[in-house]
Order: structure tokens, then sequence, then C-alpha cells
């Protein structure tokens, strides 16, 4: 089963990258973890993937398309049915082996329904926190594919502040042992400069639920960096 999640996954990807969308989002979520084994390039990077959800994250306001393209019209020689989540009405494209949603930053007061996207032809769910995954990407390449992800130091930082707000424990803990592998990939690929001056670019606030979060999750440079930061300010 997982042998054909992955490949299924990577029959996605090359079907937006076929189309031209996939430069406009930015993978995120469980599936960016795994891609990250590109962006390492380290045989001790290997992580797997036990989710159906693949997040696909798009910038507000929306890239310019000249062409509209209905996703889900081009995902659908692949299985995928579209379905529709809660009262609010959100897409998801759904496959028995793998599940995609489109999320958006939320801002401001935020919104109570669907962000639409008629460019791609779906809509998206607003959520807090993802403008800092798009402050900052990478691009791995995957074979024929070049694939957007965020800086591996802002999504393990981001997983420890989602993480923060979570109300179920099976969820917080996932948020955390995802951050914990790539901030160890960081260390010990020698990029930790980077989760540092991330650190320093978010908000007192943002970095007090990280630092609480790393407590937990016995991260204890990044709640000394916290520490020194906050001290700094003072």
């Amino acid at each position: 089963m997982a042998v054909t999640r992955y490949k299924l996954a990577e029959q996605t990807l090359i079907r937006l990258h076929e189309a031209g969308l996939l430069p406009h989002f930015v993978l995120i979520g469980s599936w960016a973890v795994y891609y990250y084994s590109y962006y390492f390039n380290n045989r001790a990077y290997l992580p797997s993937i036990r989710t159906r959800d693949m997040d696909l994250l798009v910038p507000v306001p929306p890239p310019r398309v000249s062409n509209p393209i209905d996703v889900p019209d081009i995902l659908a020689g692949l299985g995928f049915v579209t379905g529709f989540r809660g009262e609010q009405g959100y897409m998801i494209l759904q496959h028995s082996e793998l599940m995609i949603e489109f999320l958006v930053p939320e801002r401001g007061r935020g919104l109570s329904k669907p962000f639409d996207l008629p460019a791609f032809g779906v809509n998206a769910q607003p959520l807090r926190y993802l403008d800092m995954l798009l402050e900052d990407t990478v691009v791995v390449h995957v074979r024929s594919l070049a694939l957007r992800l965020p800086h591996p130091a802002r999504f393990a930082l981001h997983k420890l502040i989602v993480a923060g707000r979570r109300r179920s424990k099976a969820k917080m803990e996932k948020d955390r042992n995802e951050a914990r592998k790539v901030l160890a990939a960081l260390k010990s690929s020698g990029k930790w400069r980077s989760v540092v001056d991330c650190l320093r670019s978010l908000p007192p606030k943002w970095r007090r639920v990280i630092a609480g979060q790393a407590d937990m999750a016995d991260l204890k440079e990044i709640t000394a960096l916290v520490e020194k930061e906050e001290g700094v300010e003072k």
C-alpha cells in the first residue's frame, strides 16, 4: 500500500507539472518531510509516509494564471474525486491512497468560508501562521520535477508553533516528531544557522510558543536560543 501511495503522489505532482501549475504551489505537511530527503541528500534522513494527506499551499494574492486550469479535472484520470469537508465546504480531492487539500494564509480577522481559487478550479482553507512558510522556500529536484517546499528551518519551527495550539495530543506529538526530525537533519548537515536566523525573524509571542514546545520535545538548543533573544529584547 505504501509503495502505491508514493507512486501516486509522484504521479499527482507530474500531472501538475505537465499542466504548468507546480511552480504555483508549495508542498507542506508530512509530504514535505518526505521530500526533504532530496534537500538533505543524506542516507541517514529516511522519512516514511503514514498519512494520506497532501497539503498544497497557495500564496495570497494568488498567482496570475493566463489560462485557468481545472485541477480536479486533470487529476480525475488518476482516480481522484471531488469532495467537501465541513459545513463551510472546503474542497478535498480524494483517492483511496491520497487526499489533497489546498491552503492559503489567513490574515486579519480571517474568513469563515473557503477562499476561492478560480484559476485552479478549487477552493482553499485559510489557516494562521502559513505566511512564514512562504517567506523562504527551497526547490528540490525529483527526477523531472522542480518541487517547491518551505525552507526546512521555517517548516520545523512552524510545526512547533502549530503543536502549541493543538487540542489533540496525538496530533501535537506528530507535529513535534516532524519538527524534531527536520531540526536534527539541519543540525547534522551543518545548516543549524538557518534555524537561528529564522527564529530571530519571528515575533516574540511565537518564539515563546516555540520555547514551550522545545522543552517538551527535548530541543534544548532551541529553548536556549529563544531565551537569549528574549533577554536581548528586554
